[in-house]
């Protein structure tokens, strides 16, 4: 096994992209206030790797792979399609969004290491890493 296969950091995540929470209707988001999966139907390992992040069971036939290229930014934050109301009351509920190159793609939010009942997740500790990375 060679250095590149072996994980930096690596998590739980589920996510969305900007594109399909925007399209997301007034039923998911009631439902979204028991679970954040109503919402994100993505879900999976998130996988730091030296020269790539690999979000895997992105799609039914492959993972999502990005170099740090591909990533333009990473920041957590509450935005208009996934707020304080849904994301929970504390800061520790804001969504990690990667801004990609790629405009099909778009942004992407996650939930990492979510845990429902506190309503927290490690996106904090994951946006620092990834910008760590970015700029290393």
């Amino acid at each position: 096994m060679s250095t590149n296969d072996t994980p930096l950091a690596e998590a739980d995540y589920i996510a969305a992209t900007a594109g399909e929470l925007s399209r997301k209707q007034g039923a998911d988001k009631a439902a979204a206030l028991v679970s954040q999966k109503a919402l994100f139907q993505r879900r999976g390992r998130i996988a730091l790797h030296p020269d790539r992040l690999v979000l895997t069971d992105w799609s039914d036939t492959s993972p999502l792979v990005l170099t740090r290229a591909d990533i333009t930014g990473a920041e957590t934050r509450f935005t208009d399609l996934y707020g304080r109301f849904l994301g929970g009351l504390l800061n520790a509920g804001k969504p990690l969004i990667l801004s990609t190159a790629s405009p099909s793609l778009g942004d992407i939010y996650l939930l990492v290491n979510r845990r429902e009942f506190m309503e927290t997740t490690d996106d904090r500790q994951w946006e620092k890493r990834i910008n760590d990375w970015r700029n290393g």
